[in-house]
C-alpha cells in the first residue's frame, strides 16, 4: 500500500468517528452550553494529548507556533458554528450542510494557493454537492438559523482543511495539535460569557459525550488529519470528509428516529460516486 493510499484510508477511518459525534454531541447539549461542552471537550483534549504524544512542547520556533494559533483559530471557529448550530437544526441536517465543505474546499485552495483540482476531483465535487443537496432537502424543514451557522461552519472548515495542508507539511504535527486544541478550549472559555447563558449539568451522558469526543474524535482525529492530510491534496481530503453525513444520518436514524426518506438515500449513493470518482480518475 502506498503512502497516499495510507493516508486516505486513515482519513477515512477519522470520518466514521466524526460520523458519531453529531448525534453525541446532539445529546451533550441538553446537559451544557454549546461553547462550555467545546472548552470542556478540547480542554480534556489538551491535557490528555500531551500524555500520549509525549515530546518536549516548550521547544516551539515561532513559526510553528504561529502557525498553531491560526489553525487553531480556524478550528475553533468552525466548531463553535457547528456546535451552536446544532442547538438549532437536527443532527443529519448539521452533517449534510457540514459536508457542503466538499464544495467550498476547491474554492479556497484556487484562492488561497492558486491551485486547479484535477478533472476527477471536479466531477466528484460536483457529484458529492449533488448528493448532499438531496441529502438535505427531503427534510421539510426548511432553512433555519441553525442550518445558517452550520454553512458558516462549512466555509470555516474548507479554509482550515487548506491551511493545514500548508503548516502541516512544514511545522512539527505533535506541536501543530497541541497548539490546535489549546487555542480552541481558550477561546471557547472566553467567548461563551458573551454569547451563550453558560451551562454545565455533570450528568452520565455528558460524561460519556464528552469522553467519546475529546478522546477519540479529538485527540486522536485531530493529530491524525494533521499528520496524514498532507499526504494528499485538499480537496480529495474533503471529498473523503464528505463521507461523515452518510454515516451520521444512519446514525441519526437509529438515535433519533430522523430519517431522509428516498431521495435522501439516492443523495447518500450520489456521495459514495462522487468519492469513488475522485479516487479512480
Amino acid at each position: 500500500m502506498s503512502r497516499f493510499s495510507k493516508a486516505e484510508l486513515v482519513l477515512l477511518s477519522i470520518t466514521f468517528i466524526w460520523g458519531g459525534t453529531f448525534a453525541v454531541v446532539k445529546f451533550a447539549l441538553n446537559s451544557a452550553s454549546p461553547l462550555m461542552f467545546l472548552a470542556i471537550r478540547f480542554g480534556i483534549a489538551s491535557v490528555v494529548f500531551p500524555l500520549i504524544y509525549r515530546k518536549n512542547y516548550f521547544s516551539m520556533d515561532r513559526a510553528t507556533l504561529m502557525g498553531g494559533l491560526f489553525l487553531g483559530f480556524l478550528l475553533m471557529i468552525g466548531f463553535a458554528f457547528q456546535t451552536v448550530g446544532l442547538k438549532y437544526t437536527t443532527s443529519s441536517k448539521s452533517a449534510f450542510i457540514t459536508g457542503l465543505l466538499v464544495a467550498f474546499t476547491p474554492i479556497a485552495q484556487a484562492a488561497i494557493e492558486k491551485k486547479i483540482p484535477s478533472r476527477g476531483n471536479l466531477i466528484g465535487v460536483i457529484l458529492v454537492a449533488v448528493g448532499l443537496y438531496l441529502l438535505t432537502s427531503p427534510s421539510g424543514q426548511g432553512f433555519n438559523i441553525g442550518d445558517l451557522l452550520t454553512l458558516f461552519c462549512a466555509i470555516s472548515y474548507a479554509i482550515y482543511i487548506v491551511y493545514l495542508d500548508i503548516f502541516s507539511k512544514k511545522h512539527d504535527v505533535s506541536k501543530l495539535t497541541l497548539l490546535q486544541l489549546a487555542v480552541t478550549c481558550l477561546l471557547s472559555i472566553a467567548a461563551a460569557p458573551f454569547f451563550e447563558r453558560v451551562e454545565v449539568h455533570l450528568t452520565t451522558g455528558l460524561i460519556w459525550a464528552l469522553l467519546y469526543t475529546s478522546i477519540l474524535a479529538t485527540v486522536f482525529s485531530t493529530y491524525l488529519q494533521t499528520k496524514y492530510q498532507r499526504e494528499t491534496t485538499p480537496v480529495k481530503a474533503a471529498i473523503i470528509f464528505s463521507m461523515e453525513p452518510v454515516l451520521a444520518n444512519i446514525i441519526a436514524f437509529f438515535a433519533f428516529g430522523e430519517f431522509v426518506g428516498n431521495v435522501g438515500a439516492i443523495g447518500g449513493v450520489l456521495i459514495v460516486a462522487g468519492l469513488l470518482t475522485s479516487e479512480l480518475l
